[in-house]
C-alpha cells in the first residue's frame, strides 16, 4: 500500500484502505433504505420455524408466517404445478412443486427478499469501488 494520504469529507489524512472504508460505508448510506427494510422483513417472515403437525414423511418440517398469510388470503389452486424453492436441513435449498397459489405466493417472497438484498450488496461494493478510484491516485486503485 502506498503512503498517499486522502481527505473526505470531514475526515482528514486518510490511507487509501481508510478512504475505502469510508466511501463503503457513504454508499451504504445512501443504498439502504425502505426497500432494504422490506425485504429484510420478508426473508424473516419467511423462515419456516412455526411448527405444523401431521407433515408428510419427506415434506420440510415447519412452516412460515408468510406462507400461513398467503395460503389463507390466496386459497386458490391452480391448472399447472409452479416450482417453489424451499428450506431443507440446515443450510439447504429444495425445489418443491405446488398448485396452491397461497404457497406459491408465500415461498416467494423470501426469495424476493433475498434478490432485493444481495442486488443491494453487489450495487454497494460496485458504487465503492467506483467512487474511491475516482478520488485516488493510480497507484491506490483496486480492481
Amino acid at each position: 500500500m502506498s503512503e498517499n494520504r486522502y481527505a473526505y469529507g470531514i475526515h482528514q489524512n486518510l490511507t487509501p484502505a481508510e478512504l475505502f472504508v469510508y466511501v463503503g460505508l457513504d454508499q451504504t448510506r445512501k443504498q439502504l433504505g425502505l426497500d432494504d427494510l422490506a425485504s429484510a422483513a420478508a426473508i424473516l417472515l419467511g423462515q419456516n420455524d412455526v411448527p405444523v403437525p401431521g407433515k408428510l414423511g419427506g415434506a420440510v418440517a415447519g412452516t412460515s408466517v408468510v406462507s400461513m398469510a398467503a395460503r389463507k388470503f390466496l386459497p386458490f389452486n391452480v391448472a399447472i404445478r409452479l416450482p417453489t424453492i424451499t428450506k431443507a436441513g440446515v443450510g439447504g435449498l429444495r425445489i418443491a412443486m405446488t398448485r396452491n397459489l397461497g404457497a406459491f405466493v408465500g415461498r416467494a417472497i423470501p426469495v424476493a427478499g433475498t434478490l432485493v438484498l444481495a442486488t443491494d450488496a453487489f450495487l454497494i461494493v460496485q458504487r465503492t469501488v467506483f467512487f474511491y478510484n475516482r478520488l485516488v491516485k493510480p497507484d491506490d486503485r483496486v480492481l
